[in-house]
Formats: structure tokens, sequence, C-alpha cells
């Protein structure tokens, strides 16, 4: 005989209050996550917030732009000089080799490693478009080479007023100085991204940028002097177009007052020195137009 199963006992049901709410807080949109953006990237550019590893390249190259210039400074203010032995113009150019360098190291790190672990759909995720990216990279990449090319300048400066040399030249001289670093590094920032964005491996955005940057240089100067040489000084400054530090050299001659580094000293005058003006327009625009054009597509 059996016996009667015992009814089961319905399941108890709870509803469990865990505390979500609506945000209620303000919402800083676009402009604060690409100055955030821009931020990071400024600080990454000198190892802020990074490894201890990550700062060593950077803080040496920052500290090997400065150390000319107050030797500059020391041998002023002991001699008592009547002007500085090298002018503000001149002094980018005297150090071309170190920010070549210091845009080949943190021009890849500034988007190499983003396309590399395809870490930019994550970026967009947020209220931030492509634009905003390209526009924070840009911006500060060319901080990063201002600072690095600018404080030189500052320190010869305060080196000059200790000197007791003319303040107004020598606050004439400091403005059309950062006149020309700006030029600079908006130029070479943009050539570098550039570079460092046609690839996700850094090894090959550092030789790309280094190969540019010097090359280009090393094949106009060279060919500047055979064209000297050869009687043809209209043809050197015409030639200082194909390479970007020769370009900064031929605008700060024309328009800055600088004196010329090009064989013979013959840069160009004011009407070739607008083509000059044109061009690094011209390519400072186009390498944003290139970036963004890569930032279309990358991370799809």
């Amino acid at each position: 005989m059996s016996t009667p199963t015992q009814p089961t006992q319905p399941a108890q049901t709870q509803i469990h209050n865990i505390g979500y709410r609506n945000y209620e807080g303000e919402r800083l949109g676009r402009a604060y996550a690409r100055r955030s953006l821009f931020s990071q990237s400024l600080r990454g550019s000198y190892g802020l917030g990074r490894s201890a590893k990550s700062k060593v390249l950077p803080m040496i190259l920052f500290a090997v732009m400065c150390v000319p210039a107050a030797i500059i400074v020391a041998v002023a203010v002991a001699t008592k000089a009547s002007e500085l032995p090298l002018d503000y113009t001149r002094y980018a150019i005297f150090t071309q080799a170190v920010i070549g360098l210091y845009l080949a190291a943190q021009a890849p790190q500034a988007v190499s490693r983003d396309l590399r672990f395809k870490s930019i759909p994550l970026y967009f995720s947020r209220p931030i478009e492509r634009a905003d990216y390209v526009l924070a990279k840009y911006a500060a990449m060319a901080s990063a080479l201002f600072i690095l090319t600018a404080v030189p300048l500052l320190i010869l400066y305060v080196g000059s007023l200790l000197a007791k040399l003319d303040f107004a030249d020598q606050t004439k001289g400091l403005a059309q100085g950062l006149v020309s670093v700006a030029l600079l590094s908006l130029l070479f920032a943009g050539l570098g991204l550039v570079m460092a964005a046609l690839t996700p491996r850094r090894g090959f955005g550092v030789a790309a940028v280094i190969a540019l940057m010097t090359i280009t240089y090393g094949a106009v100067s060279t060919v500047q002097a055979i064209a000297f040489d050869q009687g043809s000084p209209g043809a050197v400054k015409w030639l200082g177009l194909f390479s970007p530090i020769t370009l900064i050299d031929g605008v700060q001659t024309a328009f800055l007052g600088a004196s010329s580094s090009y064989p013979g000293g013959t840069g160009p005058g004011a009407g070739p020195g607008v083509v000059y003006v044109l061009v690094v327009l011209g390519l400072i625009y186009g390498s944003y137009a290139v970036l963004m054009r890569r930032y279309r597509k990358v991370g799809l």
C-alpha cells in the first residue's frame, strides 16, 4: 500500500533592493574627455604617471636640451658679454638632433600602443569622437615639443637679464624664438604622429620618424651645398622647402630676423618666405587631415 506523498512547498521568493539609483551628478561630456586625453598624453610624453624606466629617456633629452643654454648663460655672465653667443632663433637649429630623437621616441609612444593593443574602440565607447582623439594627441605632442624647445630659451632669457644685457633686445629675441619653436612644434608633431600612426609597431615608428628627420635634412643640406658650390645660390633657397628643419630655418630667416644656416648664409627673403610659410601651414593641416583619415577606419 503506497503512502501519500507530501505536497511540495512553494519556493520562497525575495526581492532585494541593492541600491541602484539613477546618476544625478554632472555629466562632463566630450570636452572633459578631450582634456583628460590631452593631459594624460602630455604627461606620458615625459614619462609622468608611468614606470621609472619610461621617464629616463625623455628626462635625459630634456636635460640635454637645457644644459647648453645654462652653459651659454654662465659664459655670458662670467665674461660680461655684450650679447649672447647664440641667438634665440638659432637654438632649435643647433639642437635639432636632440629634438628629432625626442620626437622619434615619444610620437610612437603616443599612438602606436593604442593601435597595437587595439584600445581605440575603448576610447570611442566614451563620449569622444575621432576628431577629439586626433586633436588631443596632436595638441599633446606639440605641447611636449614646445616645452622641450621653449624652456631652454627661457633659461637664455633669464641669464641674459642676469648678465645685464639690453632688456628690449632680449625680449624681442625671446619673442622671435618662441614663435619659431611654436611653428617647429606644430610641424614636427604632425609629421611625427603621421609616421608613427602608420604602424602599430613602435620600433618601426621610431625608425620612420628618424628617417624622415635625418634623411631629408642630410639630402637637402648636401644638395644645397652642391648648388652653392656650382654658383646657383638662388636654388639654395628653394631646396630648403624639402626638409622640416630647413623649412623652419627659412621661415625664421625671412620673417624673424634670424641668421640662416644655409650654405653662404643666404636664406630666403620675404617673397620666397611667403612660400615657406604656406608650405609649413599646409604640412600642419595635411598632417591633421591624414591622421583624421587614418582613424576613420582603425579599430573598427
